[in-house]
């Protein structure tokens, strides 16, 4: 043989060794990570009985479904706010190597204990502490953009108002929306702002009241709320709220008014068959089932999970499944309301339609002298997953319980 063959054989063989290697040490890294059980812990300020929290508890599920044996799963349920602490130190203490903290009430305290316990991530939802002093390379922070969904729902509201305007069952002047409003937070606050901008695109005469419950979950604090703005003239009823309360209000009104609802984190037709139109709620399991991948491939959450990252927090909304809308009553709705929904989806995913913008200007509540002018817009979620506007516009009538 030749000494050019006898190089050249040399090479391949040096080749395909170097190859071999890296196929068995890909293979022992696969098999590391099929033999590596990863341990998760959830803190839920509820149950499965309040929608919240259930939205967690599927995408808990997910996660026992397409990791299967490779996650062992620990549950605090019903933890108060202000009550948290003890239920992550004995998930950490328990080893868990990811906990995830649902409530935003908590991620005060969340935030110092990952400090503590710089081996296991905790990752916390509608939290907005992430990047700011001190930063924990183990404290993240996650939330679907909402706003979408709230603004689609609107929408599909408003062609329903046109409906009833064309036909005369209702005056321009009439369309009246009435919003049950947990508290003046700014994520509740660009939820129906969002919702009545969606409204306004086919109904600009369209006019909003709003009531803050002062609560998250009280079926009849809410429910009661709702009541009082259908007897001061509102002909939907939506709710940044977790009960079926004031979906069940506009129920019982239907046998006497005309009256739809628009719902928020679950499907109300179950309770509201003739007045229910759509829901929107966000998806949990994008976010839980690709953190808890990531700390099984030993991988950084933020470059792992898809969605939009800014620092240790990372959100995103129709583009990865983030948000999603629910069951849209096809027996209510105006011709063609799941057509025009479907093209609103798409246009968020290529990022070709605003929300906040138009001739409009907020005042923050917590200091009149701070107003923003909306004929630039403003784009919500641009710097953190957790919704940031939180100016009430000046023809919005905000009432306090």
């Amino acid at each position: 043989m030749s000494r050019g063959r006898r190089y050249l054989t040399t090479i391949i063989t040096a080749l395909y060794m170097i190859a071999l290697a890296a196929g068995i040490g890909s293979w022992l890294r696969a098999q590391h990570f099929m033999d590596r059980t990863v341990t998760v812990g959830f803190v839920y300020v509820g149950d499965e009985s309040t929608p919240y929290t259930e939205n967690f508890i599927k995408a808990e599920n997910a996660l026992k479904s397409k990791l299967g044996d490779s996650v062992q799963i620990y549950v605090k349920n019903n933890v108060p706010e202000g009550q948290e602490e003890e239920a992550f130190r004995e998930l950490a203490d328990a080893d868990c190597d990811i906990i995830f903290s649902i409530s935003y009430g908590y991620q005060d305290v969340a935030k110092e204990i990952a400090a503590q316990y710089p081996d296991i991530e905790f990752c916390q939802a509608t939290g907005n502490n992430a990047n700011t002093d001190p930063v924990y390379e183990n404290y993240h922070t996650f939330m679907g953009e909402i706003y979408q969904g709230r603004y689609l729902s609107g929408y599909a509201v408003g062609m329903k108002l046109k409906e009833w305007i064309n036909d005369g069952i209702i005056q321009p002047e009439e369309a009246v929306i009435g919003y049950v409003a947990a508290y003046p937070y700014a994520e509740v606050i660009s939820g129906y702002t969002a919702f009545l901008l969606g409204v306004r695109e086919v109904v600009p005469e369209a006019t909003m009241r709003v009531r803050y419950a002062n609560t998250w979950s009280s079926y009849y604090a809410e429910k009661n709320v709702a009541k009082e703005l259908i007897d001061e003239g509102c002909v939907v009823i939506s709710q940044h709220s977790d009960t079926t309360g004031p979906a069940v209000a506009c129920e019982e009104a239907s046998t006497y008014r005309r009256i739809i609802h628009a719902g928020y984190n679950q499907s109300m037709l179950s309770v509201a068959p003739t007045t229910s139109l759509i829901s929107c709620r966000i998806n949990w399991e994008p976010y839980v089932v690709s953190a808890t991948t990531a700390v099984l491939k030993d991988k950084d959450i933020e470059s792992y999970v898809q969605g939009n990252v800014n620092g240790n927090d990372i959100g995103c909304g129709f583009a990865q499944g983030w948000v999603q809308m629910l069951e849209l009553n096809e027996l209510l709705a105006a011709d063609g309301t799941q057509t025009q929904l479907d093209t609103l989806k798409q246009q968020f995913i290529s990022g070709d339609r605003e929300v906040f913008k138009g001739n409009y200007t907020g005042i923050n509540p917590d200091d009149p002298s701070d107003t923003i002018d909306l004929s630039t817009g403003y784009r919500e979620n641009a710097d953190s997953s957790a919704p940031t506007f939180h100016y009430v516009l000046q023809d919005i009538i905000t009432i306090e319980q």
